[in-house]
């Protein structure tokens, strides 16, 4: 623990996982004052069933702010680990706007009748 003068001072951290697509996992706990983020990670990851296989493959942020493990918790802050991405984003537009096609997708998919493109 990073400060321990204030050793009966809590602060209250959500943490909040979410292992698969469109699921989450959300733990309210209580740290000591000063918890470095590592340590609550210590603390949260066998609730989350979290394994130190997976540790080192997830993002991890505050109020998605990345920040680093000896970043130092604040009360009510949320603790947020982010899995990694399974497709590129960009990639993903693309294919969807590929399935959509030009008619149905972009800012210009909505006309007027009888009116010129773009307007």
């Amino acid at each position: 623990m990073a400060n321990e003068s204030d050793a009966g001072a809590q602060v209250t951290v959500t943490v909040v996982y979410s292992a698969a697509p469109r699921t989450a996992q959300e733990l309210v706990m209580q740290f000591p004052s000063g918890c470095l983020v590592a340590d609550a990670l210590a603390l949260a990851a066998p609730q989350l069933g979290i394994g130190t296989v997976q540790m080192p493959e997830l993002g991890i942020g505050i109020w998605g702010k990345k920040v680093a493990l000896h970043h130092a918790l604040h009360d009510a802050d949320r603790l947020e680990l982010y899995r990694p991405l399974t497709v590129d984003p960009k990639v993903a537009r693309r294919e969807r706007f590929v399935r959509q096609g030009a008619k149905s997708a972009g800012l210009f998919a909505k006309r007027r009748a009888n009116s010129k493109a773009g307007y």
